[in-house]
């Protein structure tokens, strides 16, 4: 094969952007022929992502990043803004490949336009490879069953004319090929049963099916029944080539070094595997009357905890990020500070593959993100679930009856983007209980999790299930050249 180039395509944003430029760099190390670029679209300036993209390009240089023009939001289109901002994109996307073409012309040496690797938002842009005449695959950053569960849906509605929002509030459970278990439609994703955004999830999975194959950040010994699922013809090939993790840090080491520092001292001073960390990822956040209750169940508890509070973007604005507070007591019950002073500590931001990778970290109170999911495997922490949004209802599903590792705090429980005070309340009661079950976790659970902590490692290695299908996408693309 001759020298071949991959256009890539994350969605704007640094969480999808960091595990889909560690497939990247996977690809270049395997296979000197390949090099990458990356087409970045940013819905404003993000010194974050810039930071992440100098580290990457100075360390790699068959991995290049071009900055695509910046699009406002509209204030009054929140919802379907993210979806319009990737439709805006696609003419600034054809002229970048039009001139990566060009390039190739005058070139000595040049490699071939081979292929898009297109973020699972990011499915407009197959038309654009087509246009090119290359073939179109696609990066998932959630699980292989969330997958299945998406062709699932789109099949029941187009082929079966089931309307999936009616199960909405429902006590069906769902026998579906990705799964095991029959799933209860308490955990579909909000979006599915949301009459405005289902059309868009259909169009997703439609489109899914249009591409020539699809790159799964999971790992076969953790999912084998949904990649099994993947096989039967009726569907694009999977390529299971996790867990995808961004372990170096890449693009944050110099951010909040001296809270990082400040975070590992007080773990140093920990018993080992004596400390619950809570987190609820980058979008995480609650309203002061559930803060109460976190605190309130964690001093019940009486365990030792490091917890990741995080102030709620202002209401009614274009944000979705939450923010550190300024002062923490504000939000947290009189005193709970000075009474918890021996055994918590409260932080803001958290760098949390050095909060789960430390011994004396005993758990996780999650929001079931999956990276969140795939790191605590990794280090081999068990999770309590406690999920927001998105797919983590899901998630929370597969982690505790699916693999039967977790400890549900709430399987079921709700919080989406459009936050508006109006939340669901777990009480101190409930968070308790969960904390305390997931810390005197049964020895049987436990010695699974580190089994599947070691094979999550196994699987990158040389001749491990996720190196070899790596290697059989690199000649899937390399037969596809031919």
């Amino acid at each position: 094969m001759k020298k071949a180039e991959l256009v890539f395509i994350p969605t704007p944003g640094i969480s999808h952007l960091v595990s889909t430029v560690e497939v990247a760099k996977l690809l270049v190390d395997r296979d000197e022929r390949l090099s990458i670029t990356f087409l970045i679209m940013k819905l404003r300036s993000d010194p974050k992502v810039d930071r992440f993209i100098n580290s990457v390009s100075t360390a790699c240089s068959r991995i290049r990043f071009i900055d695509l023009p910046k699009d406002e939001p509209d204030p009054n289109q929140p919802r379907k803004f993210f979806f319009s901002l990737i439709e805006a994109q696609i003419p600034h996307v054809k002229e970048e490949v039009s001139k990566l073409v060009t390039q190739y012309e005058s070139s000595p040496d040049p490699p071939t336009l081979s292929g898009f690797v297109l973020d699972m938002f990011c499915t407009p842009m197959i038309d654009v490879a087509n246009e090119f005449g290359v073939p179109s695959y696609i990066f998932l950053t959630s699980s292989a069953a969330s997958l299945g569960l998406q062709f699932y849906v789109q099949a029941l509605h187009d082929e079966q004319k089931v309307d999936p929002t009616e199960f909405k509030g429902s006590d069906a459970e769902l026998v579906m090929p990705c799964l095991e278990n029959p799933c209860p439609a308490k955990v579909l994703p909000s979006p599915m049963l949301n009459k405005e955004w289902l059309p868009l999830l259909l169009r997703q999975a439609r489109r899914f099916r249009e591409s020539k194959g699809i790159i799964i950040n999971t790992f076969e010994e953790l999912e084998s029944h949904a990649t099994d699922s993947f096989s039967k013809g009726n569907t694009p090939p999977a390529y299971p080539v996790g867990p995808i993790l961004n372990l170096n840090r890449d693009g944050d080491g110099d951010e909040e070094p001296d809270k990082r520092k400040d975070i590992k001292q007080w773990l140093d001073d920990q018993p080992l595997s004596s400390v619950v960390y809570l987190c609820f990822g980058s979008m995480g956040s609650f309203g002061v009357d559930q803060v109460k209750e976190i605190a309130c169940g964690l001093e019940q508890s009486g365990h030792r905890f490091l917890w990741s509070l995080r102030k709620p973007p202002p209401k009614g604005k274009m944000e979705f990020l939450p923010s550190d507070y300024t002062n923490p007591r504000d939000a947290l019950p009189e005193g709970f500070l000075d009474r918890t002073a021996k055994i918590g500590k409260v932080i803001g931001w958290a760098p949390q593959t050095d909060i789960l990778a430390h011994p004396s970290v005993g758990g996780f109170v999650s929001h079931c993100g999956w990276n969140s999911i795939l790191e605590s495997i990794w280090f081999g922490v068990p999770i309590a679930t406690w999920p927001l949004y998105a797919e983590q209802q899901f998630n929370a599903f597969m982690l505790i009856v699916e693999l039967g590792f977790g400890v549900e705090i709430k399987m079921d429980y709700r919080s989406e983007f459009n936050w508006d005070g109006n939340e669901n309340i777990i009480s101190a009661g409930e968070i308790e209980r969960g904390v305390r079950c997931l810390m005197e976790l049964g020895s049987e659970k436990v010695e699974k999790l580190k089994g599947l902590s070691g094979k999550s490692r196994k699987a990158l290695e040389n001749g491990g299930s996720s190196f070899t299908w790596l290697g059989r996408f690199i000649q899937d693309l390399v037969d596809h050249l031919s």
